[in-house]
């Protein structure tokens, strides 16, 4: 399939350009809010979707028309197959779907027993594809509309764009101080202890090695979902932010954690594991820093996960090829430090990115390890299902490259109603409280924006 590609002149930025848009509720943003140089070079506005695409309940839909075949992922390498082209620009993305896929398709990948409560009701995937998208290269200061020219004519099209963009005006930030908001958990603090507890019995027993624990927050909010990511992107910038508007649900995401990258064959994972607050001043941000790099603790928890995806991706990549480029590297973020590393591979030609996809899906580093045994310790302890978060959310390029951060420090707008996640790896070196006191940390700018 052919695709049109233009370069428009514009001193917009990518939030700037996604305000014009945003009141087509079909239109998407993959946001890279800093880390220009590496991991948030590239920006992505997705608009004009000429279909969707959504698992829900075990089925298949297209448009909302229920489809024969019940395996998602042979559905989407249809899909993806149908609307292949050959990507002849620099550039990661030129067109394709964006979307999500949640926690809780593990479930059917795995097949894991459903116990926890089901609150969201979400659909498991759904992917937007697109028409039009609008490219921004952070680096650059370089913005791109590309257009298929399946809807309509696609230089038509991408002048339409173009002349949006060109009487649009930058936004302003104004973040007024709200009111504070009483946030419920699915947990209390003794019952999110006692939990830790029963997991280090597990680890005694030796049924796994980690398991990921997630508590689930929620508040009332008379805020808008476009006013909540406004201000989380502003005082929590990542990598692999993103603001999708999908059925009558709003999904805001501000992580700072690939799950997969596939760029020509090529696949990078980053698992974080280790956390640890910034500090009121820069003598205690540099004590916790050096706490977290020297913690031999978070070191072993993010090697063992880094065990677990060099397995994944050997399912899907030639063996000689998967590779730890990256150990304990720390990163800094507005609220907190993280430990990541970096995991790579080539892969098989027989295999797809969907087919990665399939075989890494959910990511390691938050369900445990050995994974499969990790997923149904939390299915059992977990009081409801985590639905978006832990999830992925990102793009399915129709060149066969594909972009999904790992769900984290996202939070699901229905209505009033704001859900949220936060969790940390539990190791038999754990200390129940302090873990407890870590995905506090984590939740800090979430509730921050919510307030």
């Amino acid at each position: 399939m052919k695709f049109f590609i233009e370069e428009v002149d514009t001193e917009l930025d990518a939030f700037d350009i996604y305000s014009l848009f945003k009141e087509d509720k079909t239109v998407s943003f993959l946001d890279s809010g800093m880390n220009f140089n590496n991991l948030g070079r590239y920006s992505l506005i997705g608009i004009n979707s000429f279909m969707n695409f959504k698992y829900a309940n075990n089925k298949c839909f297209i448009d909302e028309k229920l489809m024969e075949d019940r395996d998602p992922f042979k559905v989407i390498k249809e899909l993806m197959s149908r609307y292949s082209i050959k990507n002849t620009t620099d550039l990661p993305y030129v067109s394709g779907a964006i979307g999500y896929f949640s926690y809780d398709l593990g479930r059917n990948i795995e097949n894991i027993p459903e116990i926890a409560l089901d609150e969201i009701k979400m659909p498991d995937i759904y992917l937007y594809f697109y028409d039009n998208t609008v490219i921004i290269d952070n680096l650059q200061n370089k913005t791109f509309i590309t257009a298929l020219g399946i809807m309509k004519d696609p230089q038509k099209s991408i002048r339409e764009i173009k002349d949006r963009i060109a009487w649009g005006n930058k936004v302003t930030y104004s973040i007024s101080q709200g009111k504070s908001r009483d946030f419920l958990s699915n947990f209390t603090r003794d019952n999110y202890l006692n939990s830790i507890d029963k997991i280090k019995k597990y680890i005694e027993n030796g049924d796994i090695y980690i398991a990921n624990l997630t508590q689930n927050f929620f508040c009332e909010t008379d805020k808008n979902p476009y006013e909540i990511y406004k201000h989380l992107r502003y005082i929590n910038p990542a990598p692999f932010a993103a603001f999708l508007n999908v059925e009558n649900f709003s999904i805001i995401s501000s992580s700072p954690e690939r799950f997969l990258k596939i760029e020509n064959g090529l696949v990078e994972t980053r698992p974080i594991k280790g956390t640890r607050p910034r500090g009121k001043n820069s003598s205690e941000d540099l004590k916790n820093a050096k706490e977290l790099i020297e913690s031999e603790k978070d070191k072993s928890e993010l090697l063992m996960i880094v065990d677990l995806e060099r397995n994944d991706l050997s399912k899907v990549c030639r063996a000689d090829s998967v590779k730890v480029t990256e150990l304990f590297k720390l990163e800094k973020y507005s609220t907190v430090f993280h430990l990541v590393s970096t995991v790579t591979g080539k892969l098989k030609k027989e295999f797809t990115s969907v087919d990665c996809l399939k075989s890494c899906f959910p990511g390691g580093s938050i369900t445990g390890a050995p994974k499969i045994r990790a997923m149904e310790i939390i299915e059992e302890l977990e009081p409801t299902r985590r639905n978006i978060y832990t999830g992925a959310i990102g793009y399915l390029g129709f060149d066969g490259n594909m972009d999904l951060n790992i769900a984290i420090r996202t939070i699901v707008m229905k209505g009033k109603n704001a859900y949220f996640g936060v969790g940390g790896g539990i190791t038999w070196e754990s200390i129940n409280e302090d873990e407890y006191e870590e995905t506090l940390d984590k939740a800090r700018a979430l509730m921050k924006c919510l307030s």
